[in-house]
């Protein structure tokens, strides 16, 4: 009889490493699935009186082949694979908002400031007045078009997003779910490898979407955490995460993603606190990324506009009235923020500036950045810039209102609590309806409010090569005096100088000349040329003065300046409107190609650690051939053991028998 046993031990044994091995083999595709394998060991001997004598073999367990350090390593760098893969896809997607090319939004800035050239050779012809109005509506469109492409891009985020909240909060409920059957299959005293093994997948999806960590309970249950330490799952309940506008902001447009835990407040994730995972990605896309495309684009959009309108304001139109403004941008934006009873707003000015009269408006120290005020104690504050985190400090709203701040004033009308906050976006909305406002081709004030003239009896070779009034609230020279310009040459070291006569802001003293250097008067600029002999002068006056006539209608002088304005340095301090857009372009190519680089970077370390992972768990189809043949070799010779048993007991009876 024992023989029987030990064959029929060894037949159960290898039936069920036969077992094992073709579910290996069957599930070889199968997500997740970790190798499993049979532990066998010795059935206990019986002690025949000589010595014990083996009982056969016993199946001991089966174990799935895991890791778990190996499998928490390769679900983190799943997350923060996933997350920069996230943000490098839709970076790569606005990139291709800001193409180049005459199809681009530079291509249009040209054709528009070129257009001028004709309107420089012909002012009152009305053709070319049209072509300009023509190519100012194709700029204006083509903001439009580029700020309605990137608030589809942040749409399309926040619905993907929204749909990997619902992912999230479906997968941990499952996980919940497994949580309370492996921990009644733990309690009869066996492992549900099947079970554990599905959870685990479960985990390594969450973490494509966020970033969790883990904590195994002695139940056998798994306890995950998301931004470092709010339970999703706990035990066999799980909490709720939802997409919302940030709290602290309201009207901004800014998402958040919320901790939702029954009978407890919700808690604010900002992309930092979640580590990984497609939501932290998509997330920091569209609070850093898709902001400062905006900001970038609307920054183009209101320095461009402002400089147009300045130019077009201080020209005269076909009527001789003074130019109106050719674009709709923004004297001041709205603030966002909680604070009861607070209101703020930023307003584009420059009140610092010392020129006389004050430029309005100062685009070249506009930033392309979202700002932020935080308040102190006592009322004290710091204003942020975003783009870098550059911080200015106040003691009070009264300080920051009086302080001009890249071209911005901030001005909030009251005081909030410690750590509490506003938000300004400058540029984020200027694109969404930027448009021409001028229509009509006689509304053009291509024509210089002053004009200038030789004296006749001048004996140097002194020529006039540019006119132009440098602000729209430039007074005119008064009539009909005008102002005269004189020279004076010194008889012993011939240096030149010139006086200025009727001018408000001179005191009428000799100023050294330099050909080709501008002489700026009152707001005007004229610039000349030549070797002026002692006595020379021209005179400066009101293009409108009655002497005059309609001559102000055959001048192009304001047409010129708008085509000077290609190489005038509005954004950054010293960067030109025609590499503008350039510029823009290459800030945002910058910023992809380093975030397709750390995506291909973590793509990389995650494969790799999932490859450590699967070397341990997954399933070689050569090994489990070999083991295959092994376990049937082995099955089938148990059982021509109990093969030979039986023929043994059928003789014993035989025998027995007689």
């Amino acid at each position: 009889m024992s023989l029987l046993n030990v064959g029929a031990r060894a037949l159960m044994a290898n039936q069920v490493a036969l077992q094992t091995t073709g579910n290996n083999i069957a599930n070889v595709n199968t997500a997740g699935y970790s190798r499993q394998s049979v532990v066998l060991k010795t059935s206990s001997g019986q002690d025949i009186g000589v010595g014990y004598i083996g009982n056969g073999v016993d199946v001991a367990t089966i174990v799935r082949n895991y890791n778990d350090l190996l499998s928490r390593q390769a679900a983190m760098a799943g997350a923060v694979s996933a997350g920069d893969t996230a943000r490098a896809e839709s970076l790569s997607r606005m990139q291709e908002i800001f193409t180049g090319g005459k199809n681009g939004i530079g291509g249009a800035i040209s054709d528009m400031t070129n257009a001028f050239a004709d309107i420089v050779g012909a002012p009152t012809d009305p053709t070319a007045r049209n072509v300009v109005l023509t190519r100012m509506n194709e700029m204006a469109a083509r903001f439009r078009s580029a700020s309605g492409r990137l608030e589809e891009l942040d749409y399309t985020s926040r619905q993907q997003m929204a749909n990997d909240v619902t992912q999230v909060n479906s997968l941990a409920a499952q996980v919940a779910t497994l949580n309370g059957q492996i921990s009644r299959a733990m309690a009869t005293g066996n492992t549900p490898n099947d079970l554990l093994d599905q959870r685990d997948q479960l985990v390594r999806d969450i973490n494509k979407f966020v970033q969790t960590s883990q904590i195994q309970a002695d139940d056998g249950s798994l306890t995950l955490f998301v931004a470092n330490s709010q339970p999703l799952v706990m035990g066999t309940s799980s909490a709720r995460m939802s997409l919302r506008e940030a709290t602290e902001y309201p009207g901004s447009g800014r998402q958040a993603l919320y901790f939702e835990q029954s009978g407890s407040q919700s808690l604010e994730l900002t992309p930092s606190m979640l580590g990984g995972g497609e939501i932290s990605g998509l997330l920091q896309f569209q609070s850093e990324d898709l902001a400062e495309g905006r900001n970038l684009l609307g920054r183009l959009a209101t320095a461009l506009g402002t400089a147009m309108n300045q130019q077009n304001q201080s020209g005269l139109t076909l009527s001789g009235a003074r130019g109106t403004a050719l674009f709709n941008v923004p004297d001041s934006v709205k603030g966002y923020t909680n604070i009861s009873g607070v209101t703020a707003r930023a307003d584009f000015v420059d009140i610092s500036s010392t020129d006389v009269p004050k430029p309005p408006y100062d685009t070249a120290g506009y930033m392309p950045s979202d700002y932020k005020v935080v308040f102190k104690d006592g009322g004290a504050l710091s204003l942020v810039r975003l783009s870098d985190n550059k911080a200015w400090s106040f003691n009070s709203v009264g300080d920051l209102a009086n302080t001009t701040v890249d071209g911005l004033r901030f001005n909030i009308s009251g005081p909030g609590a410690r750590s509490e906050s506003v938000l300004f976006q400058p540029y984020a909305g200027v694109v969404k309806d930027f448009k021409a406002l001028v229509s009509t081709p006689g509304d053009l004030a291509v024509a210089n409010p002053i004009t200038a003239g030789m004296n006749q009896s001048n004996q140097g070779n002194l020529q006039l090569e540019s006119l132009k009034v440098l602000s729209p609230n430039t007074a005119l020279p008064p009539i009909p005096g005008g102002v005269d310009v004189s020279f004076q040459v010194d008889s012993v070291t011939g240096a030149i100088t010139y006086t200025v006569a009727g001018s408000v802001g001179s005191d009428g003293s000799g100023k050294t000349y330099v050909s080709g250097q501008p002489i700026e008067i009152d707001g005007w600029s004229i610039t000349l040329s030549g070797t002026p002999h002692a006595g020379d002068s021209l005179k400066v006056g009101n293009a409108l003065d009655p002497q005059y006539g309609d001559n102000y209608r055959r001048n192009a002088g304001n047409a010129a300046a708008f085509m000077d304005l290609r190489d005038k340095e509005l954004f950054d301090g010293n960067t030109t409107l025609s590499d503008g857009f350039s510029s823009l372009m290459a800030q945002v190519g910058t910023r992809t190609q380093s975030a397709t680089y750390a995506a291909k970077l973590s793509q990389t370390i995650a494969a790799n650690l999932e490859t450590d992972r699967t070397s341990v768990s997954g399933v070689n189809l050569d090994e489990e051939a070999a083991k295959l043949l092994q376990y049937q070799q082995a099955y089938q010779a148990s059982a021509k053991m109990l093969q030979i048993a039986q023929g043994i007991f059928d003789s014993v009876l035989q025998t027995v028998g007689r």
